[in-house]
């Protein structure tokens, strides 16, 4: 321990051989609070600029402005936090136990919701987690006598381009859906960064790719992974129905089936998930109300229901308004049911509702009665043959 009256030592001091020691040290420590695997790397993003700007130019980020705000900080993370010159990459894994997505997906009458939203929202517990990783650095160095660490945790907060950090700091490969593919873990983990002025020794990324694989482009519902590794998000399920404001376009209603929040459908169906191993996180695991929810009952909760049931977690941001938005075009997509018709109807004349969402109802309602109607039809034309051909037994 150093003595309290002598000035710490700058961090240029620290020599090639303690910070890989200390590079390895930090590794163990992620471990420790709960991350799956830390990677390091630089802040070079360079190659990632002019892919930026065309996503941007094809203004496939839609109503997402922030993607656009801060032009190219986005791949400069040295000018997010000035004296930057280390990204510490963390990802922590998130699939909850007893998923359920066939199931789920199977029953047009319960609403599907994304597996990373059915539990505790990931940014405060990563951040925390993140804040305590530089709390250990600085004990470190400050026990060898160095000086306190320049440093900041982020968790999809900020102008960071999270997935070209992680891919570069060794935590897997990007796919062509756009999300980094773990072999150990697939892709289901959140990610989150320590920028930090520390010259850490960087890891070596991942050598992969998805070869001929193109499972994630061909089950897209909506064709929004436009060409490998390129998403519009103005297409994307994820982003009609937690990024989007507004009405959602009609054209891509009925694609949406009974997802209410999110989608999953691109690591579904990606090989590489297979072998995903479930979280160690209880806070991650689907609470009871929105495990197999029916989207009636869903659909029938009250602004202050909603806030008490989605308080802490990801979904609470969304706001009842667009909750019943996005329930309204699940039983729309539903098989024709009175109970539906009903609730619709009496949902259209709540004070909690908006012209937003009563449009949505509307464009329900008429995906309901037009079902009816053409069951009435299919109904008549089998009433019609059996008055026909089977009179004795009709």
């Amino acid at each position: 321990m150093p003595n309290s009256a002598q000035p710490l030592a700058p961090i240029s001091q620290l020599t090639p051989a303690v910070l890989r020691k200390l590079a390895e040290q930090i590794k163990v420590w992620g471990q420790e609070l709960g991350f799956a695997q830390l990677g390091i790397c630089d802040t070079h993003l360079t190659s990632e600029e002019p892919k930026l700007q065309q996503w941007l130019d094809n203004q496939y980020h839609g109503e997402m402005g922030y993607m656009a705000n801060h032009g190219m900080m986005r791949a400069r993370p040295h000018e997010l936090h000035t004296g930057t010159i280390r990204v510490i990459s963390a990802r922590m894994d998130y699939l909850p136990p007893n998923a359920g997505f066939a199931a789920n997906l199977n029953d047009p009458n319960a609403g599907y919701i994304s597996r990373y939203a059915g539990g505790r929202d990931y940014h405060k517990i990563i951040r925390n987690r993140l804040k305590k990783l530089a709390d250990k650095i600085e004990a470190a160095l400050k026990e060898m006598g160095i000086s306190k660490p320049n440093s900041r945790p982020f968790v999809d907060s900020a102008p960071v381009l999270e997935r070209p950090l992680a891919d570069k700091a060794g935590l897997g490969w990007t796919g062509k859906h756009s999300l980094l593919l773990n072999a150990d873990a697939g892709s289901w983990f959140f990610l989150g960064e320590l920028l930090i002025d520390l010259p850490l020794p960087v890891d070596i990324p991942v050598v992969a790719d998805c070869n001929t694989c193109v499972a994630c482009i061909k089950s897209c519902p909506t064709n929004a992974i436009v060409e490998p590794y390129i998403v519009d998000g103005r297409r994307c399920i994820s982003y009609l129905t937690i990024e989007l404001q507004g009405a959602i376009p009609v054209e891509f209603r009925q694609a949406i089936g009974n997802r209410i929040y999110g989608c999953d459908d691109c690591q579904l169906v990606c090989p590489i998930n297979r072998v995903a191993p479930l979280t160690a996180e209880a806070d991650y695991h689907t609470r009871t109300p929105l495990q197999h929810p029916d989207l009636l009952t869903l659909f029938a909760w009250t602004e202050t229901e909603f806030l008490k049931l989605t308080e802490g977690s990801a979904i609470r941001r969304l706001g009842h308004r667009r909750w019943l938005r996005n329930i309204a075009i699940a039983l729309g997509n539903a098989p024709t049911s009175t109970a539906i018709i009903s609730a619709l109807t009496a949902r259209k004349l709540s004070t909690e509702v908006d012209d937003m969402v009563i449009e949505h109802i509307d464009w329900a309602l008429e995906q309901q009665h037009l079902k009816l109607s053409q069951l009435s039809r299919k109904t008549q034309r089998v009433i019609r043959t059996i008055e026909k051909g089977l009179p004795r037994d009709a």
